[in-house]
C-alpha cells in the first residue's frame, strides 16, 4: 500500500473531476479492503490509465481523503437543506430529528472508513491528515449546533457547542460502526437520534431525570401504534400493560380483522361505487349526532376526520405496514332501510390476511424492535391505578405490581400483588380499551333508550377489558362523555372451546336466517341478520313481554349455514388467519360444507340444535330454556308464509327482497349468500335451530379529546401531557361514532387515533 505524503485540501471542483475514480476506489475498498487493493486496479474499475489517475491523485491516500471529502460535503449538504426548511428557530431537538431522518448512512463508506484508520493509526503522516479533516468536521457540526440551538441550553457536562461537537462525531462514530457487523441502517438511525436528543437536550441543572419521554399506558393496538409513532421519532417509550408478554395486541388480536375503507382497489375491482360523500352520509345517518354543543362537539370532527382518511390515505398507510386483503369486500351493518338512515349503502368491510392478529404483527415487531434498540421498556405486569399530575401537567403513572403469571393470551391471569411502582416522563398516553367485560359496569351505564340490560350475557373481550381507567382518568380531572353509547351484539354464542371467563363468540350471519324472539314471533324490520345490530338490540330489550329472556333464536337450513355463518374472531378464522389463500378458497369458496369452524359449533356448541321437522326442532330448542317458550304451529306458520314468497323474484317480504338484492352483488353471490330456497324444502336440510345471546364488545363514549388526542380537562380545555387513544376515547373525540357504528371500525378507530396520539406527542417532547 502506497502511504507517502500527507493530503491537502480536496475542493468541490477537483471532486466533480474525479468523480469516476472516486466511485470505482469505493467500491474496491469496500469489497477488498484499503490495504488490498493497487492503483492499478482503481484505475481498471474507473476506466483510466494510470497516468491520469495521477493527475488527480498523488497516491492512495489522497484518494483515501476524497472519499472523505466527497462524504463530508454530501452529509453536510443533506443535513443544511433539512435545517434550513424550518427556518432560523429551530431548536435542537427538532434539529436531532431533522438531521437524522436524512443523514447518510452508509456502509460501503463505513467500511472504507474504519480501514483508513487503522492504516491511520500505523501512519504518523496520514494520522495528521486525519485529524485535521475531523478537526473540520466538528467546526462544521459546532457551527451548526450554535445555529440550531434556540432556546435550548446545552447539558452542563458537555461545555461549550465545541464540547457538544466533539460528543456528537464520537456518538457518530460510534453507532455508525455497528452497521458493519448488523446492516441494520433503520435501527442506526434510531439509535443515533436517541443517543444525540440524550446528549443535546439531556438533563439540564435543577432538572428531574425522567423514566420514559412518553408512557403510554395498555398494549393493545392504538397503545402500540402510539408507540410506533414515538419511537420512529427517537422518542424513549415506558409500555405499561397489567398482563403480561404474551397478550400484546390485546382485544384486537382476537378480532376477525375487518377494516372499514372507502372507494379501495377492492371495491373497484368488484364493482362497488363508493365516494367520501356516499360514506360520509352514511356516517351521519348512523352515527346521529345530537350533542353537538356539548359531548359531540369534538366527537363528530373525529367522525369526518376519520372518514376522510379511510378513503385516502389509510390504504396505502396500511400497505406501507404490510397489511394486505382478501379479493372480497363483505358488506356488514346493511342498516335501517332508509337512505338517510343507519348502515353502509355499499360493501366496506375489507378482511385482513391474517385476520386482527395479523393487523396487530407489524405494531408488535416495531416495539420489539425498539426495545431491542434501547427505545422501549416494557413495564408487563404493572397496573396502572394513578395518573400523577403537577400544577395541572401530566408527569407520570402510579400503581401496583402484580405477581408474575404465564398464563396463555387471553386467559384471566391472578391480580395478586407484590409491590407498587411509579413512572415518570413527559407525556402520558391513555390507550387501556374499554368496559366489555365487565358486566356490571355494562349495566350500570346501559342506556334506557335500549330497555332493560340483560340479566345473563356473554363476554366477548378477554376480562382485562375492564375498564378501570376510565375512573382513573376521571378522578385526574379528565372529561367522560357519551357513556351511555355502547355497542353489543345480538347474535352471541357460548364458546364450546372458552378462553376467559363467559368467552363468547359472534355469529357474523348472511341475509336468509329466519330470526324469531324468546316467544317464537319472527322479528319486524330492520332487525334482520346483518342489518342493524342496535335497532335489534332495542327492540328485544324494549318490547314488554321480551324484558324477562335474554335470548332469541335463528332458525334456518343447512344449505345457509354452509354459506352464510362465519364466525368473528382471529381463531375461529385458522385459513385467514395463517394466511392460507389455498386453504381459504378450497374451504370457503370451492368446498362443500360448513368451514370447519362453523361445524365444530353445530357438532359441540350448546346452543345449536338441529331436526328434520319443524314440531321436533322446536320441541329441542324449547330444551334449551327452563320453560317452553316456544309453539311448534306458530312457528310453522310464519315459516311457511315466508317460503311462499320464494316462487318469484320479487317480493313483498322485506327480508326475501334483501336477500335477492345481496346477490346482485358479486361478493355476496360467490362466497356470503345461499341460493334462494324454502326453509321447508327437505333437500336443504336438516333444519337447524341457534339460541342467540346478547354479546359485550364495545364502548362508543369515553374521555373527550381533541384532534391531537389531548385529552381535554372538566373546564373542556387540554390538560398538559396527557393524551388518550383507542376505546378509552371512544376511538377519538369521546365517541366518533355517534350511537351507530358501521363495522370495521374497530381496529381502525384503534389506528387512527393511535397514530394521532404518538405523533402529537412526540412533537410535544421534542
Amino acid at each position: 500500500m502506497t502511504a507517502g505524503g500527507t493530503a491537502g485540501r480536496v475542493t468541490r471542483r477537483r471532486l466533480r473531476t474525479r468523480a469516476n475514480p472516486l466511485e470505482a476506489a469505493l467500491s474496491a475498498f469496500a469489497s477488498q479492503g484499503f490495504g488490498h487493493v493497487s492503483t492499478e486496479e482503481v484505475c481498471e474499475a474507473a476506466g483510466r490509465i494510470r497516468g491520469a489517475f495521477c493527475l488527480h491523485f498523488a497516491n492512495l491516500d489522497e484518494l483515501s481523503f476524497a472519499l472523505h471529502a466527497e462524504r463530508a460535503e454530501l452529509i453536510a449538504g443533506q443535513v443544511a437543506e433539512a435545517l434550513a426548511r424550518d427556518g432560523p428557530d429551530l431548536g435542537l431537538p427538532a434539529a436531532v430529528d431533522r438531521g437524522t431522518e436524512i443523514l447518510l448512512l452508509d456502509r460501503d463508506r463505513l467500511l472504507v472508513r474504519t480501514d483508513f484508520l487503522v492504516h491511520a493509526a500505523r501512519d504518523p503522516e496520514a494520522a495528521h491528515a486525519l485529524l485535521e479533516h475531523r478537526a473540520r468536521s466538528r467546526r462544521a457540526v459546532a457551527d451548526r449546533i450554535a445555529r440550531t440551538r434556540g432556546r435550548t441550553g446545552l447539558p452542563a457536562v458537555l461545555g461549550d457547542v465545541e464540547g457538544a461537537a466533539h460528543a456528537v462525531i464520537a456518538a457518530y462514530d460510534g453507532v455508525t460502526t455497528r452497521l458493519l457487523p448488523d446492516r441494520d441502517v433503520a435501527g442506526a438511525r434510531a439509535r443515533l437520534k436517541q443517543l444525540l436528543t440524550a446528549l443535546l437536550t439531556g438533563e439540564q441543572e435543577g432538572t428531574v431525570a425522567m423514566d420514559a419521554d412518553v408512557i403510554v399506558v395498555g398494549a393493545g393496538l392504538a397503545g402500540l401504534v402510539a408507540a410506533h409513532e414515538l419511537t420512529s421519532r427517537g422518542r424513549r417509550v415506558a409500555l405499561v400493560d397489567q398482563e403480561n408478554a404474551a397478550n400484546l395486541g390485546g382485544q384486537a388480536f382476537w378480532s376477525f380483522g375487518g377494516l372499514f375503507l372507502v372507494g379501495s382497489p377492492e371495491q373497484r375491482r368488484l364493482g362497488i361505487k363508493d365516494t367520501f360523500d356516499l360514506a360520509w352520509n352514511d356516517w351521519r345517518g348512523s352515527a346521529g349526532f345530537d350533542r353537538l354543543d356539548d359531548e359531540d362537539s369534538w366527537a363528530v370532527r373525529w367522525a369526518r376526520a376519520y372518514v376522510e382518511w379511510a378513503a385516502g390515505e389509510k390504504r396505502s398507510w396500511l400497505d406501507g405496514h404490510g397489511i394486505t386483503f382478501l379479493p372480497t369486500v363483505g358488506w356488514a351493518e346493511r342498516g335501517g332501510l332508509r337512505a338517510d338512515g343507519h348502515g353502509n349503502t355499499v360493501p366496506r368491510f375489507h378482511i385482513a390476511w391474517g385476520t386482527g392478529t395479523g393487523v396487530v404483527a407489524p405494531f408488535v415487531r416495531y416495539a420489539r424492535q425498539a426495545a431491542g434498540d434501547g427505545l422501549l421498556t416494557f413495564h408487563h405486569r404493572h397496573r396502572v391505578d394513578e395518573l400523577v399530575l403537577e400544577n395541572g401537567t401530566a408527569r407520570g403513572v402510579r400503581g401496583t405490581v402484580l405477581a408474575e403469571d404465564g398464563a396463555p393470551r387471553g386467559v384471566a391471569s391472578s391480580r395478586e400483588t407484590i409491590g407498587e411502582f411509579e413512572l415518570t416522563a413527559q407525556a402520558v398516553i391513555v390507550t387501556s380499551g374499554g368496559i366489555g367485560a365487565d358486566h356490571d359496569m355494562v349495566r350500570r351505564h346501559w342506556p334506557e333508550r335500549l330497555g332493560t340490560p340483560p340479566r345473563e350475557m356473554v363476554t366477548g373481550v378477554p376480562a382485562y377489558v375492564d375498564g378501570r381507567m376510565l375512573g382513573i382518568s376521571a378522578r385526574a380531572g379528565v372529561r367522560l362523555v357519551n357513556r351511555d353509547r355502547m355497542w353489543h351484539y345480538t347474535e352471541g354464542l357460548q364458546n364450546w372451546d372458552p378462553v376467559w371467563p363467559g368467552h363468547g363468540i359472534r355469529i357474523l350471519p348472511g341475509p336468509s336466517s329466519m330470526w324469531f324472539d324468546a316467544l317464537g314471533r319472527r322479528l319486524p324490520e330492520p332487525c334482520l341478520p346483518g342489518y342493524d345490530t342496535l335497532g335489534t338490540l332495542k327492540h328485544l330489550r324494549t318490547t314488554e313481554d321480551l324484558a324477562g329472556h335474554d335470548h332469541s333464536w335463528f332458525v334456518l337450513t343447512r344449505k345457509i349455514i354452509e354459506k352464510e355463518f362465519a364466525l368473528s374472531g382471529s381463531e375461529q378464522n385458522p385459513d385467514i388467519t395463517a394466511k392460507d389463500r389455498a386453504g381459504f378458497l378450497r374451504t370457503r369458496l370451492l368446498g362443500k360444507g360448513a368451514p370447519g369452524p362453523v361445524d365444530a359449533f353445530l357438532r359441540r356448541g350448546a346452543d345449536f340444535v338441529t331436526a328434520p321437522t319443524v314440531e321436533q326442532l322446536v320441541e329441542r330448542m324449547n330444551a334449551l330454556t327452563d320453560e317452553p317458550l316456544l309453539d311448534a304451529a306458530v312457528v310453522r306458520r310464519q315459516i311457511e308464509a315466508r317460503d311462499l314468497q320464494m316462487d318469484n323474484a320479487y317480493s313483498k317480504d322485506v327480508q326475501v327482497q334483501g336477500i335477492r338484492n345481496a346477490r346482485r352483488y358479486i361478493g355476496d353471490r360467490l362466497g356470503r349468500v345461499a341460493a334462494p330456497h324454502r326453509i321447508l324444502d327437505p333437500a336443504a336440510g336438516p333444519l337447524i335451530g341457534v339460541k342467540l345471546h346478547v354479546l359485550t364488545r364495545k364502548t362508543l363514549g369515553g374521555i373527550q379529546t381533541d384532534l391531537d388526542s389531548r385529552a381535554l380537562g372538566a373546564d373542556g380545555r387540554p390538560v398538559e401531557g396527557l393524551y388518550a387513544a383507542g376505546e378509552v376515547a371512544g376511538f377519538g373525540g369521546g365517541g366518533l361514532h355517534g350511537y351507530n357504528a358501521l363495522e370495521g371500525t374497530f381496529l381502525g378507530g384503534c389506528l387512527f387515533s393511535g397514530r394521532a396520539a404518538g405523533r402529537a406527542a412526540a412533537d410535544r417532547t421534542a
